[in-house]
């Protein structure tokens, strides 16, 4: 008797279970002793992967490594070793912070930087299709260096944003759509290393303040599913963001940011949640010459952007945030190589694991459930 009961109380849960399932497609509704069937829109789902990277800080060791003679450069072998994690990704962020401000204005290094093309020709190839351009040596070769470099960067089939040749040009809205996700990238310096903007040309750097950001992301809001802001912020050489950084990473989660993408301080800082805007505070050097463990060690940072459609309500949420540290190696400032945590060997560095087990403390400081060096 005991398992009759059993059996019919599993076919109710059962039939039960099948029902609200079918309630998702349709809904039986009486109207005056008529059955009436409302159809209902199936429940759709679509997905973006994107990975992010910090600076591309190209001092003269590095352009000097990649030269291969008569005025020109190969990076390509020093990224040989991240390609195939990044080009795993619909989208790839990085930014470049040394201008490419064209070789009839002479490359140049610190303080004031001026970079090859072919660093951006290296790293597109590779598979970065998003570049902030916004940041503190953008004026590094005036106003000069800034039309070369949106003149090549307009010859690419790659998202940009930070310099602009215009007011008009700066204040269009350049969306753009993938997995039928749209998205767009606003990007903001705090700085220009005190060198001023032109006075009638500040479109040519976006300088962050409150009401500029505010007018950008509410021109692209209810336009864009996700948006993507790019904030070269913060002190140098400090794991630990400013009350500045953090009072901006809030204004910016108010004003409806999804993802806000930190860097400039040259060094990693922590990944945290304000509400449902993802915040990396800073991704620190990509590929650099400094000298220090702290400006070696970087990290890539991948998150999944879901976008769900029931019933013509669209929700996005960003989704399985995973980490993965980077380190660039080189030697006597000869042989620079990016190389992911997962591709290091005690050959390569050096008890690596003991060493790098702070930086990964650093990143989960705010949110423990990152997962860190889970092979991206």
């Amino acid at each position: 008797m005991k398992k009759i009961i059993t059996v019919i109380m599993l076919i109710f849960l059962l039939v039960g279970s099948a029902n609200k399932e079918l309630k998702i497609e349709n809904k039986i509704e009486f109207k005056e002793g008529k059955e009436e069937k409302i159809e209902f829109k199936e429940k759709k789902e679509y997905k973006l992967s994107l990975i992010m990277a910090g600076d591309a800080l190209i001092h003269d060791a590095v352009y000097k490594d990649a030269y291969i003679g008569d005025n020109e450069y190969d990076f390509s072998d020093m990224f040989e070793e991240i390609r195939p994690i990044i080009q795993n990704y619909d989208l790839a962020f990085y930014n470049q912070e040394t201008i490419i401000g064209g070789k009839n204005l002479g490359l140049s290094t610190y303080p004031r930087f001026n970079s090859p093309e072919e660093i951006g020709d290296a790293l597109i190839d590779v598979g970065f299709n998003i570049v902030s351009l916004a940041n503190n040596h953008s004026l590094d070769k005036g106003e000069q260096g800034i039309i070369h470099s949106n003149q090549y960067w307009r010859t690419k089939d790659v998202m940009v944003s930070g310099t602009f040749d215009s007011f008009e040009d700066r204040n269009k809205i350049n969306i753009q759509s993938k997995n039928n996700i749209s998205y767009t990238l606003l990007s903001y310096t705090t700085s220009t290393n005190g060198i001023p903007v032109p006075e009638g040309k500040e479109y040519l750097v976006n300088v962050y303040n409150d009401e500029l950001v505010k007018e950008d992301i509410e021109r692209v809001r209810d336009e864009a599913d996700v948006i993507i802001v790019s904030m070269h912020w913060g002190v140098e050489y400090t794991h630990t963001p400013t009350s500045e950084q953090r009072r901006i990473a809030n204004y910016l989660a108010e004003l409806g940011a999804d993802i806000v993408v930190g860097h400039h301080p040259h060094v990693i800082e922590p990944i945290e949640f304000i509400d449902d805007t993802l915040v990396i505070y800073s991704l620190g050097n990509f590929i650099s010459a400094q000298i220090g463990l702290p400006k070696l060690v970087g990290m890539l940072v991948s998150v999944d952007i879901i976008k769900r459609d029931i019933n013509d309500s669209i929700e996005i949420d960003i989704e399985n945030v995973q980490s993965e540290l980077i380190y660039t190696s080189y030697s006597n400032f000869r042989n620079f190589k990016v190389i992911p945590y997962s591709k290091l060997t005690d050959i390569i560095f050096p008890n690596f694991e003991e060493k790098l087990q702070p930086y990964i403390e650093v990143i989960k400081k705010e949110e423990e459930t990152i997962k860190v060096n889970s092979g991206i």
